[in-house]
């Protein structure tokens, strides 16, 4: 009698890290034991634009205990990088309040913290601009936007059909400057061997990206950068890249001659890592009588720093979401003396979604339609744009089924119809949609004498699960139990992965281990490698799509304004599922992260000072327990074989997108009033709750 092994793929495995994390054994980037080791601490600018003529060293600081300060003055001179913000100590120019101006290496945390705080700065400082808005002066198209789309878009004639259309909704909708927050701040050690071998204990998203990046501006290739990145404390898009504090360690070493730690404070993380940008939205819809949409035009103002242009791709899932034969999308950016924006969780998607979806309640609103059919109306048959057929698109039936299960069925339409005591109550819906992406990746997989497996690659898990996921799929493809499999991972000397980000990880890495247990199952040797660079070159990228449809339900105190959310429910069709528990994990903490975004979160900017007042976590309000009563998720089951060996779609940031917009929606729908400004704040709705 022969004996199967169970599929680990599909079972809801427990995180093979997880015991390491709650006993304290998983080592961060700011934990891991380095003898000799010295404390940093970066002294930031205090004004948003000028110049740094002198730094002045506090004649009581403690010398014996203060290995260096550094400043443009006296810096090493770095290679110049292809991202300005690693060119750090480098220019006398001040660029935004906040900004990485000189370094403290001492002793101990505290020498460096105290010396720093003492630091004297001479800055000729200059007239700044901080303020975003759609008249601005120096406002520009960008040839593309995140990561290489174009700017605008144009199909038909929409000036025209706008104005034959009998229906029509205008309407400006706003989104604050958001931060990303991950638990675990961005922190680096830096480790020198001799005067071309630098380690890094780094914590970020992507080991072999950091390594080229401040290997380069070093001048090493990214082969003598060894990046340590086993446990990541979060990202959310942060840490997809380099960021100065890894090379501020590593300067900081080179010079004192001694291992750097270098772990930014909180505050920090509000200037020196980067945000999500602000945006200012205009849409217009114009629609025949039956709801049937005529007209789509999406118009985003966003901004960037001085240093660098990042202009994030607001409008582009406007493209693939409703049929309309007349329809234009654009994007308008303006450079501001404020920090880099840079990639937030799912960065465009999230902001724009909230203008479409929004858009879209208030059409229906118009039109005396249900929200879920007037989106039924209008669903595409292929790409609205390209008229590339999707993979796989089954919106409808999230929709749909998500109604059924959320209770959708007998609501009223019309706002503020239900209350309860003192609270209104309203429901609200709205889509979601993220590209399903891969990235070339490489993997290693060995067989040891006991018949367990080795696999390596590059790759990084910021806590979503990316560890027991490749642990499945090597389980099943390799025909043994999951604690027959080692996964190796965030190791920049391991073969090379993709960043972990864009929803990418699991289809790209995954994709790569797949090969590389294949290639050993079916050679019968004891080591395989495998490189997906041509496979996904060959992958056709439009009309790849993961979707979603979220359900919330609120209530608003009518005497206080305070709003709750009840319930929030997303239903996805995101491919093949791995596991369970982990996706569930994902979605509902995109989709907690997007109550944040309706309620709670938002970048306080004082346009005299240049900078977010609000920079910590007692200020800048997240969700917490307390204020998530009910969420789940579900899915359901969506095979699409044009996507990678698994048929999994990416998951990690759906659940943001959309979330945001069924909460404002119902928010609407409980007591008639339009919060276009986000986020839903009480001070927005008590002026008109007594109408």
């Amino acid at each position: 009698m022969t004996t199967t092994t169970p599929r680990a793929v599909g079972s809801p495995l427990a995180r093979i890290e997880g015991p390491a994390k709650v006993t304290g054994a998983a080592k961060y980037a700011a934990e891991y034991p380095v003898t000799g080791v010295a404390y940093a601490w970066v002294v930031q600018s205090p004004v948003p634009r000028g110049t740094l003529t002198s730094v002045v060293v506090d004649p009581l600081t403690e010398a014996d205990d203060v290995l260096a300060v550094l400043w443009h003055g006296n810096a090493p001179k770095l290679v110049q990088p292809d991202d300005p913000e690693l060119a750090v100590l480098q220019s006398d120019r001040i660029s935004y309040r906040g900004q990485a101006v000189a370094l403290v290496v001492a002793r101990t945390f505290e020498a460096a913290r105290r010396a720093a705080q003492v630091v004297r700065l001479e800055i000729d400082a200059e007239p700044h601009d901080a303020i975003l808005r759609v008249d601005h002066p120096e406002l520009y198209t960008p040839e593309t936007v995140n990561p290489d789309f174009p700017a605008v878009t144009e199909a038909g004639d929409v000036e025209a059909a706008f104005a034959a259309a009998p229906v029509t909704v205008d309407v400006r909708y706003s989104t604050p400057a958001l931060h990303n927050n991950p638990m675990e701040p961005h922190a680096t050690i830096a480790v020198w061997t001799g005067d071309d071998e630098l380690t890094l204990y780094d914590s970020n998203q992507h080991p072999p990206g950091v390594a080229q990046a401040v290997g380069g501006v070093f001048g090493l290739p990214a082969e003598q950068v060894h990046v340590i990145s086993e446990h990541v404390g979060g990202g959310f898009g942060s840490k997809g890249t380099a960021r100065a504090n890894a090379v501020l360690a590593a300067m900081g070493a080179k010079v004192a001659g001694v291992p750097v730690k270098l772990a930014l404070p909180r505050q920090a993380m509000f200037s020196m890592v980067g945000y999500r940008t602000p945006t200012l939205q205009r849409i217009r819809l114009g629609a025949e009588r039956d709801g049937t949409l005529t007209a789509i035009d999406h118009q985003a103002v966003e901004q960037s720093s001085r240093i660098y242009e990042y202009a994030e791709q607001t409008t582009v899932a406007t493209r693939h979401m409703y049929a309309a034969p007349n329809r234009r999308t654009g994007h308008r950016l303006v450079r501001l003396d404020l920090p880099t924006p840079r990639w937030m969780r799912a960065p465009g998607e999230a902001p724009g979604m909230v203008g479409l979806e929004c858009a879209m309640d208030e059409l229906a609103a118009e039109l005396g339609l249900d929200p879920i059919e007037l989106r039924v109306r209008n669903e595409p048959k292929a790409e609205p744009e390209s008229g590339v057929p999707f993979s796989s698109r089954h919106y409808l039936t999230c929709l749909r089924e998500g109604a059924r299960r959320f209770g959708w069925a007998d609501r009223d339409h019309r706002p503020r119809r239900r209350r309860e005591g003192s609270w209104w109550i309203g429901t609200g819906v709205a889509g979601a949609t993220y590209p399903a992406m891969a990235m070339p990746s490489t993997a290693r997989v060995r067989r040891a004498p006991d018949g367990s497996v080795e696999v390596a690659i590059a790759a990084a898990d910021l806590g979503t699960g990316a560890r027991t996921v490749l642990t499945q799929i090597a389980a099943d493809e390799l025909g043994l139990l999951p604690e027959q499999v080692r996964v190796r991972i965030g190791d920049s000397t391991l073969p090379k992965a993709s960043v972990a980000g864009g929803s990418s990880g699991t289809a790209s890495w995954g994709w790569a281990v797949t090969g590389a247990c294949r290639e050993l199952r079916n050679s019968g040797r004891d080591e395989a490698t495998f490189d997906t660079t041509e496979l996904v070159k060959q992958l056709e990228a439009e009309g790849k799509h993961t979707y979603g449809a979220h359900f919330a339900e609120v209530r608003v105190d009518a005497d206080t304004g305070e709003v709750r959310v009840s319930r929030l429910f997303g239903m996805y069709a995101a491919g093949r599922i791995l596991n369970p528990r982990t996706a569930r994990s994902q979605f509902i903490g995109g989709m907690t992260m997007g109550m944040g975004m309706a309620l709670h979160e938002e970048g306080v900017l004082d346009p005299a000072m240049g900078e977010w007042v609000n920079h910590d976590l007692g200020e800048y309000h997240v969700p917490v327990h307390a204020d998530v009563e009910w969420i789940d998720a579900e899915w359901i089951d969506e095979q699409d074989d044009e996507l990678n060996p698994m048929g999994s779609k990416g998951i990690g940031e759906i659940g943001i997108v959309g979330s945001p917009a069924a909460i404002i929606n119902a928010v609407w729908h409980a007591t008639g009033i339009r919060v276009r400004d986000l986020p839903v704040r009480l001070d927005k709705l008590l002026p008109h709750l007594g109408d």
